[in-house]
Order: structure tokens, then C-alpha cells, then sequence
């Protein structure tokens, strides 16, 4: 049965659904530091009393990067502590429209820049499913939440993996859209050119109802399309006959982990069960660039975007003598030490003399990598199957070289170049979760939530 709320679930057992889940954040929060707030009991079961809708009842909690009118908005930065958000980001404003209940806000990496959530102000997430170990990032919080039973879904965002690979890490279903397809209105800018809107749960049939509700155009946002949107919950019994499935090479080094490349070829053997036509080894020549490119855009895009925060506006203001040295104290004692890092490297990227070496050459990289991927899929491959990340959670303070922990999303990062859609289906080995990742051609969800479903039911259809 699906974790979210069912349709024609009464209101009594609705609400006291609500109820066991402000239970168990009291339960657990403490232990885990998944959520950074939590939103008024009283107010929110009144809201779930009057919910209607193809979400009604559903507990979803949201990233503290997406904007709740009235409710905090840190980014997990001190920058924006005690900051409450003015308005509803647009999938907000259409969760509610479709009845679903927010419960709270989730923790994060600062300002979303991280693959542990080692890097929130407010202190690290705990992973569920082993507390040494990190639940991924940036949106460790909201995967944390949706794997320890605190809600029934959760929103995330998704700039290099950021859902993907903490689903794999604590054993949920990561959704990541085609750029364009979720409004990014109301999500507070890392990298404008990369950053969507995605979504957790325990099963894939509770990511396609959300996904179904949040996805659309939006007039808010320019950078979304017109492209109609599927019934993506009305598609997952129709399976995956005839599909070919894509294994990129690049993808499965030799010295890939053992349990990862058995967790790639389970979900292909699944696939193949469930009547997939074949699964083809197919090439993306331009991955070992991937890593770098993605760094050198993400850091000149987070560098314009993160201008903003200077002590005038909003946020943390340290006063001074001269404006100037406002803005220097501002930032320096408002800003953690990866995000002060990925600034100082996109202004230099982005710095005279240095901006076509740089950013210039990566942009042009980044064509060839979309390329890579337009290629294969015009060669007639549906979908591609990958592992999520390299390797199980790995234990608070082993990657503490940035470059090491850049390299946890060698797997994810390339879609958010490419602009395609993915999702990340759990799977376990030695009692840690993993994830194989599932990735489609523009605007090809419903086939993408088609393929999970099988693979999360084990081919048995």
C-alpha cells in the first residue's frame, strides 16, 4: 500500500494520521535533526480537517530552501536565520490547492551546497538507517524524514543529485523533473541553470502523485515549459514492454563496488522480466568531464546568486563604520566555510580575463554532455539505468576533502547539465541502502515512473 494518504480516506483517520506523525517527529527529531521546524500542531490539523483534493491528508515536509509563507526560511545558514518567507513558492501554493498537510521545514546543506548535509549551521542530519553515517545532501533532512516514517512525502532540491543520492542513501524513491517541468518560483537560487524541485517517498506511486500536482508551467517563472503534463499515477501499471534499456559504460567503471554493479544488474534483470525488449551497453564519451564542468557553472551561478545576501535587506546585518565593511562582516560571519569556498570560486570563474577560460569553456562542455545524452536517446534507447552514487552512505567525517566529497555525485550530476529527468529506486546491500538510478529523454516521466515502479515490485509483473 502506498505510505500517503489514500483517497476517500475519512477525516477521522486522516487526522489521526496527522497526529502520529507530530508523535513520532517528537520521537525522533531530536536523534535525527531532520527538520529545523516544526509548523503549529493545532493550526496544521485544522488545515487537514478542510483539505480536499488528490492530495488530501498527505504529511509532506519541505526543504528549508522553498518558500512556506509565514514559516521559516534559513537555508540552513546563519546568513538567514530567524528569516521568514513573505509568500508560497508555486508548488507550495499547489500542495495546498491539492490538499496536502505541511508539517515542517527539513534541514539541508548551506544554501544547498553539499552531498551530506554535514554542512547545515544548524547542525548534521542522522541517516535512519545507520546514525554514524550521513543521509547524503543537500537535502539529507527531507530523506531522513520520508525514511523514518516522519511524513508521507517531502520536497527537495536537486542542482547535482541532491535528491537522487540521498534517496539512495536512506533507502527511498528520489524524483528529479526535466528542467522546466517544476516551477523553481519560491526556491531560494544555488545554480539557476541547474536547480529543480524533486520529490521523496516511500514508494514511487506517492512521488508521481506529487509530482503530478507540482509539475506544470508557471507564469511566475519563466524557465518553465508549456509541455503538458501526463497522468504520471494513471501510467504505472502500463510497464515497460518494449522498451530498450541503456547501460552507459562510463558509468560502470571496474572499480565500481561489487554491491552497486548488483543492485545495476538486478533492476535490468527486472526490467527484462517485465518485459523491457532488450538492454543495450550504449556510451557517453563526455563523462569524465562531467565532475569538472558541472563545478565550474555551479560555483559561477551560486557566486551572481548568493550576491544578494549582504547584510541589507534581510538576514543577518553586522553593523560597521562603513558599508562596505557591513557587507565584508555580513558575509564573512554569515556564510559557513563550503559555501565562503564555492562563492570564491565562482567569482574567480567569473572574473575578467578569466570568464570565457572558464565558465565560457564549461558552457560549451555542458553542450557536449546534453549531447551525449540526446545522442543515445535518438539512437532509440527509452531510458538509461546507472547506480545513484558509487558507494553507501559513507560515516560523518570521512570526506572531509571537498574534492572527495565532490565526487560522490559523479553519478547525478551530469542529468542536471543534460536538463533530463531521473529518479533513484532503493535497494540494499550489507544492510545499507543503495540506489539505481532510472534517466529519460526530456519530458519523459511517465515512462521514467513506469520503469521504477517495476523495478521497485522486482520485475514481478
Amino acid at each position: 500500500m502506498e505510505s500517503g494518504a489514500l483517497p476517500g480516506m475519512d477525516e477521522f483517520r486522516m487526522i489521526e494520521r496527522i497526529k502520529s506523525y507530530f508523535d513520532r517527529i517528537r520521537e525522533r527529531n531530536g536523534e535525527l535533526n531532520a527538520f529545523l521546524a516544526v509548523f503549529d500542531e493545532e493550526r496544521v490539523l485544522r488545515e487537514a480537517e478542510a483539505a480536499r483534493g488528490p492530495l488530501a491528508g498527505m504529511a509532506v515536509a519541505v526543504k528549508d530552501n522553498i518558500a512556506v509563507r509565514g514559516e521559516p526560511l534559513t537555508c540552513a545558514s546563519r546568513i538567514l536565520e530567524g528569516h521568514t518567507a513573505p509568500y508560497d513558492a508555486t508548488v507550495i501554493r499547489r500542495l495546498k490547492e491539492a490538499g496536502a498537510v505541511l508539517l515542517g521545514k527539513t534541514n539541508l546543506d548551506e544554501f544547498a551546497m553539499g552531498s551530506s548535509t554535514e554542512y547545515s549551521a544548524f547542525g548534521p542530519t542522522m541517516n535512519p538507517a545507520d546514525l554514524e553515517r550521513v543521509p547524503g545532501g543537500s537535502s539529507g533532512g527531507s530523506a531522513a524524514a520520508v525514511a523514518a516514517g516522519l511524513c508521507d512525502a517531502a520536497l527537495g532540491s536537486d542542482t547535482g543529485g541532491s535528491v537522487r543520492q540521498p534517496a539512495a542513501f536512506c533507502g527511498v524513491v528520489g524524483f528529479k523533473p526535466t528542467y522546466g517541468r517544476v516551477s523553481r518560483y519560491g526556491l531560494v537560487a544555488f545554480g539557476s541553470s541547474l536547480d529543480q524541485v524533486g520529490v521523496f517517498a516511500r514508494d514511487v506511486g506517492t512521488v508521481a502523485r506529487v509530482a503530478q500536482v507540482i509539475s506544470g508551467g508557471d507564469e511566475a517563472d519563466s524557465t518553465t515549459a508549456p509541455h503538458p503534463v501526463e497522468e504520471y499515477p494513471a501510467a504505472l501499471e502500463r510497464g515497460v514492454e518494449g522498451l530498450t534499456i541503456g547501460l552507459p559504460r562510463e558509468y560502470l567503471p571496474e572499480e565500481l563496488e561489487a554491491p552497486v554493479l548488483a543492485a545495476v544488474r538486478a533492476a535490468a534483470s527486472a526490467l527484462e522480466r517485465a518485459g523491457a525488449k532488450k538492454v543495450v551497453e550504449v556510451s557517453l564519451p563526455h563523462t569524465d568531464a562531467v565532475i569538472p564542468c558541472y563545478y565550474v557553472i555551479a560555483t559561477a551561478e551560486a557566486s551572481s546568486n548568493l550576491a544578494r545576501f549582504d547584510g541589507g535587506r534581510y538576514g543577518l546585518r553586522v553593523e560597521a563604520d562603513t558599508l562596505l565593511e557591513t557587507y565584508i562582516r555580513s558575509r564573512s560571519q554569515g556564510f559557513g566555510p563550503e559555501v565562503k569556498r564555492r562563492i570564491m570560486l565562482g567569482t574567480f570563474v567569473l572574473s575578467a580575463g578569466y570568464y570565457e577560460a572558464y565558465y565560457g569553456r564549461a558552457m560549451k562542455v555542458r553542450r557536449l554532455i546534453r549531447d551525449d545524452f540526446t545522442r543515445v536517446f535518438e539512437d532509440g534507447v527509452d531510458l538509461l539505468l546507472t547506480p545513484t552514487a558509487p558507494t553507501p552512505a559513507f560515516r560523518f567525517g570521512e570526506r572531509a576533502d571537498p574534492l572527495a566529497m565532490y565526487l560522490s555525485d559523479i553519478f547525478t550530476v551530469a542529468v542536471n547539465l543534460a536538463g533530463v529527468p531521473a529518479i533513484s529506486v532503493p535497494g540494499m546491500t550489507d544492510g545499507l541502502p543503495i540506489g539505481v538510478q532510472l534517466i529519460a529523454p526530456h519530458f519523459g516521466e511517465e515512462v521514467l515512473f513506469r520503469a521504477a515502479r517495476v523495478i521497485e515490485r522486482g520485475g514481478s509483473e
